[in-house]
């Protein structure tokens, strides 16, 4: 039997060795890739950490305003009359329900922000200096600053109210449609600042965090306005309702309940945000 040498300098050989080679190095990285949290796993613990923040803030605010939190009142209390949940009835002029004002809606914002950057903090660390970033721009450029804006343009424009209401035209007829007409008429102006101020607020508030993130952070990319950074604002919608005479109406106090679900979403935000790649 002939036996054939065996060249093993032969390029071929060494290039299926190389290749073998390859393939086993692969196999590291791919063990680690497969424990590395998904983006839908990070959004949903975000959430989560995000409503904890929120929820743990309107306690506080529930008890200081005089609502109980005792576990076993709250158990017999009818789901209708938690603090959360109740809203105005007509022919109750007295009934207590909870009051979400311009301290409250920055205390929740800022529970929803801190729960959203321990979330991060526990599950995705990695990606801290994003979530840092992002909680600036959050509880600053899309809470603090608009709502000084708003508050300030509402207080101005409290001093002129009056003398700006009967300047403007009304018309004389006495009917249910008339009446809805004249009232939307004399709002028009309040709707009209609030709606700038608030625009002007989140628009000053983007530039403002942007120019700190990147002071502070060194981020060349410029974070533009999201739908998202208008959701902290749902309360501006009440204030357009009562400015239409519906003041304490059931339709005001049932948008004023979902204020604290709103607030969450900073908070989530933060939870989920990472650097890109």
């Amino acid at each position: 039997m002939n036996i054939n040498s065996i060249d093993i300098n032969s390029p071929q050989r060494f290039s299926q060795f190389r290749a073998q080679t390859a393939n086993y190095s692969k196999i590291e990285p791919a063990v680690e890739q497969s424990k590395k949290k998904s983006p839908a796993e990070i959004k949903t613990r975000a959430a989560l950490s995000s409503l904890v923040g929120t929820g743990t803030v309107l306690a506080m605010i529930a008890k200081k305003q005089g609502f109980s939190l005792n576990p076993a009142r709250i158990k017999n209390t009818p789901l209708k009359d938690w603090a959360i949940f109740k809203i105005a009835k007509k022919g109750e002029p007295e009934r207590k329900l909870l009051e979400i004002e311009e301290k409250e809606i920055i205390s929740l914002a800022t529970g929803s922000v801190a729960g959203g950057l321990a979330g991060g903090t526990i599950f995705d660390k990695k990606n801290m200096k994003a979530k840092a970033r992002e909680a600036l721009t959050q509880l600053a450029g899309n809470v603090l600053i608009p709502v000084g804006f708003v508050g300030g343009a509402s207080r101005l424009y409290g001093k002129v109210e009056d003398n700006i209401k009967s300047a403007l035209p009304q018309i004389r007829y006495d009917n249910k449609a008339v009446k809805f007409i004249n009232k939307f008429i004399k709002a028009i102006p309040a709707i009209g600042i609030t709606a700038f101020a608030l625009g002007a607020g989140i628009y000053t508030g983007n530039k403002v965090t942007n120019f700190i993130n990147e002071k502070l952070f060194g981020q060349k990319q410029k974070r533009e306005i999201k739908s998202s950074d208008f959701a902290p604002h749902v309360d501006d919608l009440c204030l357009a309702v009562t400015l239409m005479g519906a003041k304490d109406s059931p339709v005001v106090s049932t948008i004023t309940r979902t204020v604290p679900l709103f607030l969450s979403i900073p908070g989530y935000q933060v939870g989920k945000a990472q650097e890109k790649a």
